[in-house]
């Protein structure tokens, strides 16, 4: 006798039917971004249907934040590339596509009558197995800042292949090394400011030293200033408005009026002489500042720039070394920290102005700015120059290891994983040459992406792999195999080990699923 336990609209879906619908949803997903991993991967256009605002990008983590889903597996897979796109910066294509093929493997395996805990323990081994090798193939040159510049010229120049930058993906590797550089083993991306500017092509991109700010300097002020002490408020500078919101004054004639108007003029008059009491020679506000206030502080010589966003002071306030005030006390003035920098001048980048800081006191910091045709363009250049500075900030700070890529990589995992299938006894042994298959998936959607034989070409790398050479990949631009240490086709230890982690994770989850409850939506009753 069956019985209705659940609440009217509410849903339940069991067994076979829970575990289809987990592996179709997930598999179509990786199936979307599969064609956009690799340096031959394809473009998606995102539309937003309520602004028709367009993207055009093959980031996996931008294309799956941007897709509506109503599959709960394949909302695990995004979650899982959102994570990637945190920790490392990198990754997010893969980390998907191959959590894909593992469930493709999986559902598979559970066609065959085997038990989703089993594969799921073969998984587990197989896991192990393809993780140790991995570590066992890594190499640090950490040590030697030769080599070491190097690894991270190609780490930078690899990561690019497959984005927008790719054409000049050598002047660009080289810039985003040059700005890691500089954190001297920080991870702090907020050091480097990238100031997206159309116009002129992606070559004309620089790296600059300092800070940018991208706004004007007021009118009355000096546009050149040397050896400046900033200081960096959130105050209102305002005098036309009585400060007591839904606040009304009566008067019985325009002389009160006069009064009133002097007084907040006199009251505007002593914050600027406490402002100025601080010994500074640049006045930076997050908020307006009217033109009153403005010319008092021109008068003394001050520099005054304004309507500096929340964004544009706390990173001031970061690469300057002062803090951001709103009460200027006269008697505490001495522990207010003020910023400073050796020149503040005017720039024009394009058609706009804007105000370059130029030796701050957080050394680090510098200012990439990236020019492009349109603005889709340059939006895709940041998604894929943050990428590559992600990456390469991991690398040169937490861990410094790294290893092939080119499908290398995965292919020498999935060798590792076959030896150990031989190892193991029962069931368990077919997941495990399952996942050794899964992983060989990742140069074959390489090759096929670059629209060359893949069943050819991975073939021969398995053969390579076996006959002792750790070093062969893919070599996308002639479409045959080639040693990776000589083209320099290099990865982070870190992203590589992540993407293991978390889509094997991923799989095991969804794998164990042997039920989908979905609510009943919540009603919303008339009032």
């Amino acid at each position: 006798m069956s019985m209705q336990i659940f609440g009217e609209q509410a849903t339940e879906e069991k067994a076979e039917n829970a575990r289809l619908s987990s592996f179709v949803g997930a598999i179509a997903l990786g199936d979307l971004v599969a064609s956009t991993l690799g340096p031959k991967g394809m473009n998606k256009i995102l539309q937003s249907a309520s602004t028709g605002e367009i993207n055009v990008t093959n980031d996996g983590a931008t294309i799956l934040k941007a897709i509506q889903l109503d599959n709960a597996a394949a909302k695990i897979l995004v979650n899982i590339s959102k994570v990637q796109d945190d920790e490392i910066g990198d990754g997010t294509t893969s980390v998907v596509v191959l959590a894909a093929q593992l469930l493709r493997e999986a559902e598979k395996l559970i066609a065959m009558k085997i038990h989703p805990q089993t594969i799921v323990e073969g998984y587990r081994i197989a896991s192990l197995a393809a993780l140790k090798a991995l570590e066992v193939s890594a190499v640090d040159h950490s040590s030697d800042s030769v080599k070491f510049r190097t690894d991270l010229f190609n780490i930078a120049r690899t990561t690019l292949s497959s984005k927008v930058l790719s054409q000049d993906k050598g002047y660009f590797a080289d810039l985003a090394v040059d700005a890691v550089l500089r954190l001297k083993g920080s991870t702090d991306l907020e050091h480097i400011q990238i100031i997206k500017k159309v116009g002129g092509k992606l070559t004309d991109s620089y790296l600059d030293e300092g800070f940018i700010l991208d706004k004007t300097i007021a009118v009355n002020s000096p546009k050149r200033l040397e050896n400046a002490k900033i200081m960096i408020a959130n105050t209102s500078m305002d005098t036309d408005k009585i400060k007591i919101f839904g606040a009304q004054v009566k008067v019985d004639g325009t002389g009160k009026l006069a009064e009133l108007e002097r007084a907040e003029r006199e009251k505007m008059k002593a914050k600027v002489d406490a402002i100025a009491s601080h010994g500074i020679n640049v006045f930076v506000n997050r908020q307006l500042i009217y033109n009153y206030p403005e010319s008092l502080l021109a008068e003394r010589g001050i520099m005054v720039i304004e309507h500096a966003d929340f964004e544009g002071v706390e990173r001031l306030s970061l690469v300057t070394g002062g803090e951001i005030v709103s009460t200027f006390d006269t008697e505490k003035k001495d522990k207010v920290r003020l910023g400073e920098c050796e020149l503040i001048e005017e720039v024009i980048i394009g058609e706009d102005k804007l105000i370059k800081f130029s030796g701050v006191a957080a050394g680090q910091a510098c200012t990439v700015v990236l020019r492009g045709s349109t603005h889709q363009m340059v939006d895709e250049a940041e998604r894929s120059l943050h990428d590559a500075l992600s990456v390469l900030s991991q690398t040169a700070s937490a861990e410094t290891r790294t290893v092939l890529g080119g499908g290398c990589s995965e292919m020498l995992m999935a060798c590792a994983v076959d030896e150990e299938a031989r190892r193991v006894k029962g069931k368990k042994a077919i997941a495990v040459e399952a996942f050794s298959r899964a992983l060989r998936m990742m140069p074959t959607i390489l090759a096929d992406n670059a629209g060359y034989d893949s069943g050819d070409l991975v073939t021969k790398l398995r053969v390579a792999h076996f006959e002792g050479q750790g070093d062969a990949g893919l070599d996308m631009n002639q479409g045959t195999i080639g040693s990776m240490t000589e083209l320099g086709i290099t990865e982070s230890y870190k992203l590589k080990r992540q993407v293991v982690l978390s889509a094997s994770e991923a799989a095991e989850m969804i794998i164990r699923v042997d039920d989908i409850l979905r609510a009943a939506p919540r009603r919303r009753e008339a009032v």
